[in-house]
C-alpha cells in the first residue's frame, strides 16, 4: 500500500469508550515520534482507498480514550474525510440537530483486516444512529454514555469482528462497522487486507469511522490493552498523531 501523511489540525471528536468509566489516566503528547515499544503489534491500516483523519491517538496520549476499560489502552480511531478534511460538508442542520450517517463521506467505505488470522467475533446486528457534530447534540449524546457501558461491549462497540492473530491471541478489534455489512463469520481464517466490513456509525460514535485496538482477551471486563503500530513504506513501523490525515 502507497500512501501520503499530512498534518492537519482540527476534526471532530470522535468517542469510543468514555472517560465517566474512570480509571488512572496521564495525558502525555509526544509530536518527536518515540521509539515504538517492542512489544507492539504491527498491523496494516484498515482502509486502502480515500483519506482518513487521526483521532483519539495513543501517540498522544495513554489511554488514547481516556480509560484503561475493555482493553482500549492504546486503541486508534481513524475517520473519513473528504479533500477538504471534512467528514461531511457542513449545514445548518449539522449545526443545530443531529444528521444521517449516509451524509458522511466514509459511511460505507470498505474496511479491511488489519491482521491474519481468525475470526473469533462478528457482530453485525446494530443500527447506524444519526450522527453529532454539533454541540447541542453531543452533550446530551455524553450524557447517556453511562447507559451504553451498563449495556455491554455490543453498545459500545456496534458492530465489530475481532481477529484473534494466534489461537491464543492477541486480539484486533475493529469497530463502528455498518449495520449488514460484515462479510466473516467465526471461525474463517481472513488475510491482512481482506474486506471485513463497511464503515459505520453503531455503537458509542458520534460520526462515521474505525476504531481499531488490540487486547490480550476477548473477555472485555478483565481484557488489557497492547500496543500497536503500522507499517509503513518508510519508517517501517509507525504510529500516527492526532491530526495526521492519511491518503491510502
Amino acid at each position: 500500500m502507497s500512501f501520503v501523511i499530512e498534518q492537519c489540525t482540527g476534526g471532530s471528536a470522535v468517542w469510543f469508550l468514555p472517560a465517566v468509566l474512570g480509571g488512572r489516566r496521564r495525558d502525555t503528547v509526544d509530536m518527536d515520534r518515540p521509539q515504538i515499544p517492542d512489544e507492539a503489534i504491527p498491523l496494516d491500516l484498515p482502509f486502502a482507498g480515500g483519506r482518513w483523519l487521526v483521532q483519539n491517538s495513543p501517540k498522544n496520549r495513554v489511554p488514547s480514550h481516556g480509560t484503561y476499560a475493555f482493553g482500549s489502552s492504546y486503541a486508534i480511531d481513524f475517520v473519513p474525510v473528504d479533500e477538504r478534511g471534512r467528514s461531511a460538508p457542513r449545514s445548518f442542520r449539522s449545526i443545530l440537530r443531529s444528521e444521517p450517517p449516509e451524509v458522511f463521506v466514509g459511511f460505507g467505505r470498505p474496511i479491511l483486516s488489519p491482521t491474519s488470522g481468525v475470526v473469533v467475533v462478528a457482530h453485525d446486528e446494530e443500527l447506524d444512529h444519526e450522527a453529532r457534530r454539533s454541540q447541542l447534540t453531543l452533550l446530551p449524546y455524553m450524557l447517556t454514555q453511562r447507559g451504553r457501558v451498563r449495556a455491554g461491549p455490543d453498545a459500545i462497540a456496534g458492530n465489530h469482528v475481532v481477529v484473534a492473530i494466534t489461537p491464543t491471541g492477541p486480539y484486533v478489534l475493529v469497530a463502528h462497522l455498518r449495520r449488514a455489512s460484515v462479510q466473516v463469520s467465526v471461525g474463517e481464517s481472513v488475510s491482512a487486507g481482506q474486506q471485513l466490513a463497511e464503515c459505520g456509525n453503531s455503537g458509542n460514535s458520534t460520526e462515521p469511522h474505525v476504531h481499531v485496538q488490540v487486547s490480550d482477551s476477548t473477555d472485555w471486563t478483565h481484557a488489557n490493552g497492547i500496543p500497536l503500530a503500522f507499517r509503513h513504506p518508510v519508517l517501517r513501523l509507525w504510529v500516527p498523531v492526532n491530526g495526521e490525515t492519511i491518503d491510502a
